[in-house]
C-alpha cells in the first residue's frame, strides 16, 4: 500500500527542487524544464504547502535550499532516476524482461560475450544492455540491474555469484627477452613492468608468491587490459595477463611467457546484484545461465 497523498507530491514538483538544487536559480530551472519562471515558483510553493516545511530560502533575487531540503533531494533524486530507468526499460522492451549489466570491458568483450549466444538461444525473451565500468559505483544512482565485478564480493546490500578465480602469467614480446636468461622471478625486476590501474597490487603479490620481496615497483600505469596487451605486443614491457585474455596471444606467437605458468592471483571475478533485484525474473534467467557457464569453466583444463 502506497503512503497518503500528502507524502506524495507531484512528479512536476520534485523535478522543479531538484532542479534548482543543481542549477541554483528559477530561471535556470524553468529554461531546462521549458516552463514559465512562475510555473516553476507555484510548483515550489505547492511543494512547501504539502509537506508543510519550508524548503527554498529566498534572498532577493536568489534561491537556495534549506540544509534539510538538500537531503531531501538527495533522496528525490535517486527516486526519480529509478522512475527514468524503469521507464526506459518498459519502452526498449515493453513485453518485458530486460537486464541492464555493467561489464568490465576485456572481460565483458573476451569472456562473456562469445558465450551469450548462447544465452539469447535459450532465452530470447531476454534482452541484455550491457555498458562497461571499470571503477565500484551505488546500484542506486546507476542505471544497472547487475554487475561483473573483480575482487572481493563485499558490496553493502547485494547478492553475487563467482564466476572463475583469475589466474594471472607475465607475458612479454619474444624480442624483449630474447637471449636474457630469466632463471628466477626476481630476474623480472630488470625490465620495464607494465601496470594495470585496476590491479595496483598485482606485481608485488606475483613477486610475493614466489617470495621475492620486491618494493617500490614502478612502471608505466594503463587502464584496461586491452591497452596493456597491445603495449606488451610491441615489445615496451613485461605484463602480468590473466590466463584466459593471454592464452589466444601466446597461441599466435606474438607474446611468450616471461617466466613460470599461470598463478592465482588474490581476486575472483564475481555477478553482483542489489538484494532488492533478486527475484528479477530476467536477472535470475541470466544468473541460472552464467552458473552453468562457470561449471563448464570449472571443469576445464587451465
Amino acid at each position: 500500500m502506497l503512503a497518503p497523498r500528502r507524502f506524495l507530491p507531484s512528479i512536476a514538483s520534485l523535478r522543479a527542487l531538484e532542479a534548482l538544487d543543481r542549477l541554483g536559480s528559477a530561471t535556470a530551472v524553468a529554461e531546462e524544464l521549458n516552463q514559465t519562471q512562475s510555473a516553476v515558483s507555484r510548483q515550489l510553493q505547492a511543494l512547501e504547502t504539502q509537506l508543510g516545511t519550508a524548503l527554498i530560502i529566498r534572498d532577493r533575487k536568489k534561491m537556495r535550499l534549506t540544509p534539510a531540503a538538500q537531503d531531501y533531494v538527495t533522496e528525490v533524486r535517486a527516486a526519480l532516476q529509478k522512475i527514468a530507468q524503469a521507464s526506459v526499460k518498459l519502452q526498449v522492451n515493453p513485453e518485458g524482461g530486460s537486464l541492464n549489466l555493467a561489464i568490465l570491458p576485456t572481460f565483458g568483450m573476451r569472456w562473456l560475450v562469445p558465450r551469450l549466444a548462447d544465452f539469447a538461444r535459450l532465452h530470447p525473451e531476454v534482452t541484455i544492455n550491457m555498458a562497461t565500468r571499470l571503477e565500484r559505483f551505488n546500484f542506486a544512482q546507476e542505471p544497472f540491474d547487475a554487475a561483473i565485478h573483480y575482487g572481493k564480493p563485499d558490496w553493502p546490500g547485494t547478492g553475487y555469484l563467482r564466476l572463475l578465480d583469475e589466474q594471472v602469467l607475465p607475458v612479454c614480446a619474444p624480442g624483449l627477452i630474447a637471449g636474457e636468461t630469466i632463471a628466477h622471478p626476481r630476474d623480472l625486476l630488470s625490465f620495464p613492468l607494465l601496470q594495470i590501474q585496476t590491479r595496483p597490487y598485482a606485481w608485488g603479490q606475483w613477486f610475493a608468491s614466489y617470495g621475492v620481496q620486491a618494493q617500490g615497483i614502478t612502471g608505466t600505469l594503463y587502464d584496461q587490459f586491452s591497452t596493456i596487451t597491445q603495449v606488451a605486443i610491441h615489445g615496451l614491457g613485461i605484463a602480468l595477463l590473466p590466463d584466459y585474455l593471454a592464452q589466444p596471444e601466446l597461441q599466435s606467437g606474438r607474446l611468450v611467457a616471461a617466466y613460470g605458468t599461470a598463478t592465482r592471483s588474490l581476486g575472483s571475478y564475481y555477478l553482483i546484484w542489489p538484494q532488492e533485484k533478486s527475484r528479477n525474473k530476467s536477472l535470475r534467467l541470466f544468473r541460472d545461465w552464467l552458473a552453468g557457464q562457470v561449471e563448464l569453466e570449472d571443469g576445464l583444463p587451465r
